[in-house]
């Protein structure tokens, strides 16, 4: 009996410690699993920590990305465009949309030199550039001269310019060259070819003295056999060969490096009035411009024109005033039908189509306010200036709308 007690007695001690054996281990398991996950979460963390540290510096790296796209996306032209832009004061940008006359800025008739006078005037009055004629040109070195020296007393690059179109309009061609160009009509049935070649000499004679832009070429279709004021100036009296010829010549006038204008939107060939010496009207439809005279003005937009010059013609389908202040000819049609980007020049403010019945200060606000960008050949740079900084006074013109003018300038002249 003692014998079985003793046996079950150890058989329970054994397992008694084999139960707090199992117990122990089971503690120490969990101990260890208690360690394990507080290893886990402190690993965690830091790796949370890491994720978020290499989200952020992936953020930044994005973000220097992305500034540097974008700066790399702004090109040499921009640059130089907003930056000129933020340089300039009200009145400087305000005289960047006049083109004076070289006598009307000098107040030298028949001016022949750049000078004192000249280099005082445009510290005055910071104008856009100088359009020239055919009193202003002496000799060969005195035209290269004038135009040199008027180049260095301007931080902003001048507009140098002239009505170079060929035949009875030719103010410089004449005196210098032998490779005399005729009136365009006449080379008409020669093709694109020759309206191409013509253009190109122009401008490399033009190029030649210095200057950067012509005003031409004429891109009105000679439709009215009675019209006097631009008969053989057009290219043509058919609208679809005139539209051919305007675009070769455009291309023509690039080759030369030289900007060029058409002229004189919305159509001045089938007038029977001049506007040099009173109104013009245009008595087509809208829809029979669009068929015809717009054609030429189209095909040389397309091809790269880089101003357009609104004619002072009345379209009375359209307005009773002439066109430059007519907001639908100037900016709806022009700009925004047939897409055109450029610089918009008025014709020149001295003809009597505007001298005869509205004021200089109201002119230059009124064609501002319609989308011209330049004001051509006011009679009078300190009351147009003057006018417009007034209108922007009072309310009536925004520097924001200034600033779109100055900004197609600039572009014109970077490109030139």
């Amino acid at each position: 009996m003692l014998f079985l007690f003793l046996v079950g007695y150890m058989q329970v001690t054994k397992n008694e410690k084999n139960g707090k054996a199992a117990e122990n281990e089971t503690i120490v398991e969990n101990d260890t699993t208690v360690e394990n996950a507080s290893d886990e979460t402190e690993s965690s963390d830091k790796t949370e920590s890491s994720d978020k540290t290499e989200s952020a510096e992936k953020e930044e790296s994005e973000e220097k990305t992305e500034e540097l796209k974008s700066e790399e996306s702004v090109s040499p032209e921009q640059a130089y465009i907003d930056s000129v832009i933020e340089s300039m004061t009200l009145h400087e940008k305000v005289c960047q949309m006049i083109l004076p006359s070289f006598a009307t800025l000098s107040g030298v008739k028949k001016a022949t030199v750049s000078g004192d006078i000249t280099k005082q005037a445009l510290e005055n009055y910071p104008v856009c550039g100088i359009i020239y004629d055919a009193s202003n040109f002496e000799s060969e070195e005195q035209t290269k001269q004038m135009l040199s020296d008027v180049k260095e007393f301007s931080k902003i690059p001048l507009i140098l310019t002239l009505d170079e179109e060929g035949g009875r309009v030719a103010r410089l061609m004449p005196k210098f060259s032998d490779a005399l160009i005729g009136p365009m009509f006449m080379y008409k049935s020669q093709g694109t070819e020759t309206a191409y070649n013509n253009a190109a000499i122009i401008a490399a004679n033009i190029k030649n003295y210095g200057f950067n832009m012509d005003m031409a070429p004429v891109a009105d279709v000679w439709s009215n056999s009675a019209n006097k004021v631009i008969g053989d100036r057009a290219y043509s009296d058919d609208y679809n060969e005139a539209a051919e010829l305007v675009s070769a010549a455009v291309s023509g006038f690039h080759s030369g490096k030289v900007a060029c204008t058409l002229k004189h939107f919305p159509g001045h060939g089938d007038t029977l009035e001049d506007s040099h010496y009173g109104a013009a009207y245009v008595g087509k439809t809208l829809d029979e411009l669009r068929e015809g005279e717009f054609l030429p003005f189209k095909a040389g937009i397309d091809a790269g024109a880089d101003a357009v010059m609104i004619g002072h013609l009345i379209v009375s389908d359209i307005s009773d005033e002439p066109a430059l202040f007519s907001k639908e000819i100037v900016t709806d049609i022009l700009r925004g039908e047939l897409g055109f980007e450029g610089v918009v020049i008025t014709d020149s403010l001295q003809m009597k189509a505007m001298t005869d019945y509205y004021g200089e200060d109201e002119v230059a606000v009124r064609a501002i306010e319609a989308g011209c960008d330049i004001l051509l050949m006011p009679n009078d740079i300190g009351v147009t200036a003057g006018a417009i900084e007034k209108a922007i006074e009072d309310g009536r013109l925004s520097e924001e709308r200034i600033n779109e003018s100055v900004r197609r300038i600039l572009r014109l002249k970077y490109s030139f």
